[in-house]
């Protein structure tokens, strides 16, 4: 009897030119698949807000028992001084009379920044947000825990430069990080560390 049998070609794998075209088209497209996205940018974002939060928390105590209302302290003459001045409007004395909805815009804007970090991946954006939820959480502890009460406390502004508005730390937070963030989606940078008309060159190409 011969123990010759039939070979199963469905098992043996294919050796030959024709197999190595279609282990060298899967190899790239593996590599594109697990090509690392960005680093991650929330702890960055949260560290700059932390950090812009207690100091802007501090400045304000210092403000309150320091300065007496009324009272002038000249830094730069005439031009730039400190004095204590309570706000119940929103940054730079806008808007006195909306204190409540104010406080609630503010609570949504710590939200919604918390939210967009967490997928976060560009650094630039990561400190323009930062500087923004640091400023929100410094005057929304104001407007929650600051006289009359809750949902209507006076935010605490100390500097004043010039004929601009009094101010604190965490309005020069806001209106610094809202413009880093206007510069950056001007000029394309995305949140997720890519930009658009780079974006779209590569891929028309």
């Amino acid at each position: 009897m011969s123990e010759d049998r039939p070979t199963d070609h469905a098992a043996v794998p294919e050796t030959g030119d024709d197999a190595a075209p279609q282990s060298a088209a899967a190899v790239p497209e593996a590599t594109e698949t697990a090509k690392p996205a960005g680093r991650r940018r929330l702890p960055m974002l949260l560290i700059i807000a932390a950090v812009l939060f207690g100091l802007d928390l501090l400045t304000k105590c210092l403000a309150v028992a320091f300065i007496q209302p009324g009272e002038s302290v000249p830094i730069i003459g005439d031009f730039a001084r400190f004095t204590l001045v309570r706000n119940p409007g929103a940054a730079f004395s806008m808007a006195t009379g909306m204190t409540w909805l104010l406080t609630l815009i503010a609570a949504a804007v710590v939200i919604g920044v918390i939210r967009i970090g967490r997928t976060l991946r560009s650094l630039w954006w990561a400190i323009g947000l930062g500087m923004v939820l640091g400023g929100a959480l410094g005057n929304l502890v104001d407007r929650l825990f600051r006289y009359p009460g809750p949902l209507q406390g006076h935010v605490v502004d100390f500097v004043a430069i010039g004929w601009w508005p009094v101010f604190n730390v965490a309005d020069s937070a806001i209106v610094c990080g809202a413009i880093l963030l206007v510069a950056l989606t001007v000029f394309g940078f995305e949140p997720d560390g890519t930009r658009s008309g780079r974006k779209h060159s590569e891929e028309t190409h």
